[in-house]
């Protein structure tokens, strides 16, 4: 994998750049949608890369390892072709996933016992074994195998957490430079920093994570309670001690306003399950704000979605044919949500992107956040 950037905004630390992997090129900053089980919920991958023009997109090492299981995905030669998805694909090692299950699941030193939520069925993920499981999976860029602490928690117990994760790194980077992939493309692995919303845990973290000297670094353990502000705050500590020359991935983040902060602080990727599951829910976004759809005074709006005609589907359904749908409980109503949202992230990245380029990041970003944030 390489990096390249091509400039760095004057007003604030937001960067555009490249980052080149065997299945494709991503400009950045970059949002990947979420596909957990091999799939983005509702979406095709045609629509992900005719319509929605996802340039990444997703997996998650605890689902897929579940199901359809690592037998099936060597079979098919990976994700890749299990999928039929000819770009690049990032997995979460599951260190989230088993965080979660925190009534299920069980952390030693050696690695975590879990239960699995199917059919709860007894398994054990470490360090050596989440990296042979992301071989399988075949991902262009895999994650190491971390603990995503709570929030909150307190600073002891952050700390031995934050550690644990780190000689956890070291027998992930062990494990990984010692096999070779699988399918005949290269694989990269990125460590991710932990330290819950403590600065100096935060900081010895970032360190330690940029001296392993990977192609990429991650940022983990935010977004998962803690005011936008220490969000924020922990974000812009971590990118100051990460390398500059590497991409950084701020990781299940988030709202639109929080990607465009979290940009003109040195993220490079995002990634959130939001716009799909907001989208189910019948919440869309758009560039003058966001809209309830099940709302009444929709009835009748036979205005595009997003009256600036941004995504795909803007041009083809009004907002009340959307909330008919939605309110009918039709399947279809979930897709077209999905698709908007979906289009509607790519076109903020981009946008940012493009303004990066032209030197005006910063003014478009104050204005596009008061707008974003806006109930319609």
């Amino acid at each position: 994998m390489k990096f390249t950037i091509a400039k760095t905004d004057k007003e604030s630390k937001a960067r555009a750049g490249e980052i080149l992997t065997d299945h494709g090129s991503i400009s950045t900053p970059i949002f990947m949608p979420v596909g957990t089980l091999g799939s983005v919920k509702a979406v095709h991958q045609r629509e992900l890369e005719n319509d929605i023009k996802a340039k990444i997109i997703l997996g998650n090492t605890y689902h897929l390892y579940l199901r359809p299981g690592l037998d099936t995905l060597n079979k098919a030669g990976g994700l890749h072709k299990f999928n039929n998805w000819n770009h690049p694909i990032l997995t979460d090692s599951g260190g989230y996933q088993v965080y979660s299950l925190s009534e299920k699941r069980k952390i030693t030193e050696d690695g975590v016992k879990f239960t699995s939520h199917i059919d709860g069925s007894k398994h054990f993920f470490t360090p050596e074994n989440v990296m042979d499981t992301q071989r399988i999976i075949g991902a262009d860029i895999i994650m190491a195998f971390d603990e995503c602490t709570p929030y909150p928690c307190d600073h002891r117990y952050a700390k031995k957490s934050m550690e644990m994760t780190h000689r956890w790194l070291k027998r992930c980077i062990d494990r990984f430079d010692s096999t070779e992939p699988l399918y005949g493309y290269n694989q990269t692995l990125f460590p991710i920093v932990q330290g819950s919303v403590y600065k100096d845990l935060r900081i010895q973290s970032a360190e330690t994570i940029a001296s392993f000297e990977r192609e990429g670094n991650a940022i983990g353990g935010l977004s998962v309670g803690e005011p936008a502000e220490e969000m924020y705050e922990m974000t812009e500590l971590v990118c100051d001690i990460l390398p500059k020359d590497k991409p950084r991935y701020l990781m299940g983040v988030g709202t639109p306003v929080n990607i465009l902060e979290s940009i003109s602080l040195g993220v490079d990727m995002f990634d959130c399950v939001m716009p799909t599951r907001n989208a189910r829910n019948g919440m869309l976004f758009t560039s003058k704000g966001i809209i309830n759809i099940r709302n009444e005074k929709w009835k009748n709006d036979f205005s595009p979605i997003d009256e600036d005609g941004i995504t795909y589907v803007d041009t083809y359904y009004s907002k009340a044919y959307l909330r008919h749908l939605t309110i009918s409980k039709e399947i279809l109503a979930a897709q077209i949500a999905s698709i908007h949202n979906l289009g509607f992230y790519l076109w903020l990245v981009n946008e940012a992107r493009k303004n990066i380029l032209e030197g005006t990041f910063k003014p478009w970003k104050d204005k596009m956040i008061k707008q974003l944030a806006h109930r319609l």
